[in-house]
């Protein structure tokens, strides 16, 4: 499976994290994603209030791109753009990156609408996402 992008959309709609997980690739490609990403949040949100899940599985699709999600007890979202289909590994990698999200939003100097800008929260998600994902 190859991942391409993972954000975290916080409470009101704006994306306080965002990772390219493939390296750099041209500019068209990676506002495609974001499009795509963002396009998706309305799907996540009707999803959302029919499940007691977490884990939303696939929430929307385009072409041969998928929208897996993921929403927080605090209806921050998880969403990881992919062009393949594993929901356990992809499960478990939402697990893995919320604890890392945990730890940060209860940083007394952090705000949950705050962009997440620490590089460790860079580095533990890129580690995590090469040796869960691929």
């Amino acid at each position: 499976m190859s991942v391409l992008t993972f954000v975290i959309v916080g409470q009101q709609d704006h994306p306080i994290y965002e990772v390219d997980l493939t390296g750099p690739k041209e500019q068209q490609a990676q506002y495609l994603h974001q499009f795509v990403l963002h396009a998706s949040l309305d799907a996540v949100d009707e999803t959302m209030w029919g499940t007691k899940e977490l884990h939303l599985k696939t929430v929307d699709r385009f072409n041969n791109l998928y929208v897996t999600a993921f929403v927080t007890p605090g209806t921050a979202r998880f969403l990881l753009l992919h062009d393949g289909r594993n929901d356990d590994t992809i499960k478990a990698f939402f697990m893995e990156v919320y604890e890392l999200y945990i730890r940060v939003m209860l940083n007394p100097f952090h705000t949950p609408t705050q962009r997440i800008t620490s590089k460790d929260f860079d580095r533990k998600v890129k580690v995590l996402a090469k040796r869960m994902l691929g």
